[in-house]
């Protein structure tokens, strides 16, 4: 292990250590959310109430020692809400800019999924381009910019689906689960007293560099870069895929096994680049300056999950994205 993959890992080691004080049972989550921001790309983070998702997006942030805004997402919620607008001074005879709370480095998009689509789509522009438009004029958005959005799976009165341009501006999509019967009980003793435990700004803006060019340096052989591609392709309707994958034994088996139908759209381009990116960073956390199959298996669930348009089968025959991947990556050869 070279000296500078060594003092990332050191780094990454030190911001899980600060967010276990407060949050019990979650270093995965905080793991993938990590993963995530240094790989440049937003967290879509989906639990029942009451799971800490609020509470782990307010000790990254403080982690990061970042400029934090939470914007609570309501059916009444108004564009201008998000990014800002235009106010009339009378007192000058002309406009100036509000500019609204998107203007941070952490965004906490709280229940996203309870605010229309036009609401949403003032997210896109900021989410992918980094930037917004007030007027005629465009802002640059701080630099680095990282929305965390939270949603609930249960109660789906009042609420509106993501349309699937929006779901594939997110890096990931973590899925917040109950904790283990040994970690709830610590968490019940705490009576909500972990809240009040003060976390510390562990890691300085010239680290959160380094981290970003280290994982842009991190190796990654072309064989595998062929293999998030094969993956890819299996995700796709059978028309839409090359005589090559239609070609491919591993390929016949999941046609066989009639998976396929249950794909409506696959993950584009966009999924794969995420995949190489997340591998990447994982890499590094493992302590390594190059890319084994064991990373890109390991985050294709959470980068791929949200990327792909189940059919009416699957919903009929319960079939979640996830348990489609794990066949997918059961199928495909590893090189």
């Amino acid at each position: 292990m070279s000296n500078e993959i060594q003092e990332c890992k050191n780094i990454i080691d030190k911001c899980r250590a600060e967010a276990a004080k407060r949050l019990v049972g979650q270093e995965n989550l905080i793991d993938n959310i990590l993963i995530a921001f240094i790989a440049g790309g937003h967290v879509l983070l989906e639990g029942v109430p009451g799971l800490a998702k609020t509470l782990t997006v307010k000790t990254t942030a403080e982690i990061l020692g970042l400029d934090f805004k939470r914007i609570q997402f309501t059916p009444d919620l108004l564009p201008a809400d998000v990014t800002g607008t235009l106010i009339y001074e009378q007192n000058k005879g002309n406009f100036s800019v509000r500019k609204g709370p998107v203007f941070a480095n952490v965004i906490l998009a709280d229940e996203i999924n309870r605010a229309p689509a036009k609401v949403q789509s003032a997210m896109l522009e900021a989410m992918e381009e980094k930037q917004v438009t007030i007027g005629e004029q465009t802002y640059k958005l701080p630099e680095p910019f990282f929305v965390l959005a939270t949603q609930n799976p249960i109660e789906q009165e009042g609420t509106y689906n993501l349309p699937e341009a929006e779901l594939d501006r997110f890096l990931m999509k973590l899925l917040v689960t109950y904790p283990t019967a040994e970690n709830e009980v610590e968490i019940v003793k705490s009576c909500g007293k972990n809240n009040l435990i003060e976390i510390k700004n562990t890691i300085s803006s010239a680290e959160i560099k380094k981290l970003k060019a280290a994982a842009e340096n991190v190796n990654c052989d072309e064989k595998l870069v062929s293999y998030i591609v094969s993956i890819l392709n299996v995700t796709r309707p059978a028309k839409e895929i090359s005589k090559e994958v239609n070609a491919h034994q591993n390929f016949s088996a999941l046609k066989n096994n009639d998976i396929t139908r249950y794909i409506h759209f696959g993950a584009s381009p966009r999924g794969g680049i995420a995949v190489l990116q997340c591998a990447k960073v994982r890499a590094l956390f493992q302590g390594r300056d190059f890319v084994l199959p064991e990373d890109i298996k390991a985050v294709c669930p959470e980068v791929l999950r949200h990327r792909l348009v189940l059919s009416y089968e699957a919903a009929a025959d319960n079939v979640t994205s996830d348990e489609i991947i794990s066949r997918i990556l059961d199928f495909i050869p590893v090189p």
